[in-house]
């Protein structure tokens, strides 16, 4: 028997089947909504990134706040002197350099020298057996002797024969023979005294002298060897170092005004040390070479230095500088001073209201603490010279005081917990014996640096900085373990 189910039972059927389907919509729809959530706030963090890159006109950080002061430090451009140096790198060579050998053959008795030892023009470096030499030179002399004896007797002979000649008692042709006879033993004897003389030099060479004053270097033969004039080592070589000479190279553009300002006088010459900073010696420039090397494409140039204290050694690679002329009265600001851009070099000048404003200069030349400045600037000005990374122009700046270089840390400090419950880093504005790390005005600099740069990052910095007395304003926070 058939019967119709009642409607009740059909409705509660679908109701659950409808509230499965609401709850299914429903969940979707809350996942719709967290995902257009999650992804609006990641657009929004990303336009926070974005936009201080628009608003700084490139050249303010990312965290740097607009609306603070950039801290920067600032000089004034001054009139000086300027020099005008030409570097080159060149070798140290001695002024004069002597083998010392001996001009004679035999054996040597004594060296007379310690090798490094200064030794002065003339004296004996070393003595040759002197004997046989010794004996040639009696030899000539006797020589000398025997012929004189014969000389005054054929002088004794042309007097009677010149008297029998005049009275007709002699012959003249006679006479005229024994004047020639005189004549030819007076030039013997002459040639006699050339041999002592030459005898005399050769023993005189049996005892080795230094031809200049200098140093001795490496002894090349020893005692008691038999020693050549045709050894090519010879006894000693002998370097003179005061004065001292340097070689040095300048590129080939630079001749014309080397030797317009060589012209004008003198020119000096400095020679730096190993650190390449520090002066070492100064001297004078002697020679310009006379051809330019082709292979190199510079040109070499010779110095004289007194190298009073024995700083130069020949064989020495040092670098070199040549004064060519003097700057007078010209612009000089710190070389920090000079930015470079697109556009060429140029420097931040601070206007009214500590507003800055890129202005172009022109650089003359420049070096590691100062550069010249042609145009672009005034003695009036003010610019920058530290703190451009949150810089740009019409950017406002506060200006610090730059009393001294700051202390370089060592190592890393240990962070502690300042009582507000930010963490800072210990010491920086007391040690850990309650002791300042940093003392008088360079501290107190470091400390409002330090403490502005902090404020305007919305981050903890060191602790405050010390007062105008001395002493620091409040207690330090004591450190925690």
């Amino acid at each position: 028997m058939l019967f119709k189910p009642d409607s009740t039972d059909e409705e509660k059927s679908k109701a659950p089947r409808k509230r499965s389907l609401l709850s299914r919509l429903l969940g979707r729809m809350v996942s719709l909504l967290v995902t257009l959530v999650i992804l609006g706030g990641l657009g929004y963090l990303g336009w926070l990134a974005f936009q201080p890159k628009q608003n700084g006109g490139g050249g303010r950080g990312a965290g740097a706040r607009p609306d603070l002061p950039v801290p920067v430090l600032a000089a004034t451009p001054h009139v000086q002197d300027v020099p005008v140096y030409l570097d080159g790198v060149g070798s140290v060579r001695a002024l004069n350099t002597v083998i010392v050998r001996s001009q004679v053959d035999g054996k040597l008795l004594k060296v007379n020298f310690v090798e490094g030892q200064d030794v002065k023009k003339g004296d004996v470096l070393g003595e040759i057996d002197p004997a046989i030499y010794q004996a040639q030179y009696d030899q000539a002399v006797a020589t000398k002797a025997k012929d004189e004896a014969l000389l005054a007797n054929q002088k004794i002979d042309l007097a009677r024969y010149e008297q029998l000649a005049a009275t007709n008692a002699g012959s003249k042709q006679q006479a005229d023979t024994q004047r020639a006879l005189v004549a030819q033993q007076e030039a013997i004897i002459k040639a006699d005294q050339a041999q002592i003389d030459n005898a005399r030099a050769t023993l005189g060479y049996t005892k080795i002298v230094a031809p200049i004053t200098g140093r001795a270097g490496l002894r090349q033969v020893d005692q008691g060897n038999i020693i050549h004039a045709s050894d090519t080592t010879g006894l000693v070589i002998l370097t003179q170092l005061q004065p001292i000479a340097v070689w040095f190279s300048l590129p080939q553009q630079q001749i014309m005004r080397v030797n317009a300002a060589a012209a004008k006088g003198q020119l000096a010459v400095d020679v730096f040390g190993n650190d390449g900073v520090t002066v070492i010696d100064t001297g004078k420039l002697t020679g310009i070479d006379n051809q330019v090397d082709p292979t190199t494409g510079t040109l070499k140039l010779k110095a004289e230095l007194p190298n009073a204290s024995y700083q130069l050694w020949p064989g020495q690679f040092v670098n070199v500088r040549l004064k060519v002329e003097t700057l007078p009265q010209a612009i000089v600001v710190p070389t920090s001073a000079v930015q470079r851009g697109p556009a060429g070099t140029f420097s931040y000048v601070i206007g009214e209201g500590d507003i800055v404003t890129a202005k172009p200069v022109t650089v003359t030349q420049q070096n590691e603490h100062e550069a010249v400045i042609a145009s672009g600037l005034t003695t009036s000005d003010r610019v920058v010279t530290t703190g451009f990374a949150n810089l740009a122009d019409g950017a406002k700046v506060v200006v610090g005081k730059d009393d001294g270089p700051p202390a370089a840390d060592l190592a890393p400090r240990k962070r502690s917990r300042n009582p507000d419950g930010k963490r800072g880093a210990q010491g920086e504005g007391q040690g850990k014996d309650g002791k300042k790390d940093w003392q008088g005005k360079d501290g107190e600099h470091r400390g409002r640096h330090e403490h502005s740069e902090g404020d305007q990052k919305g981050q903890s910095g060191p602790a405050p900085a010390p007062a105008a007395g001395g002493e620091q304003s409040g207690g330090a926070p004591k450190a925690q373990p």
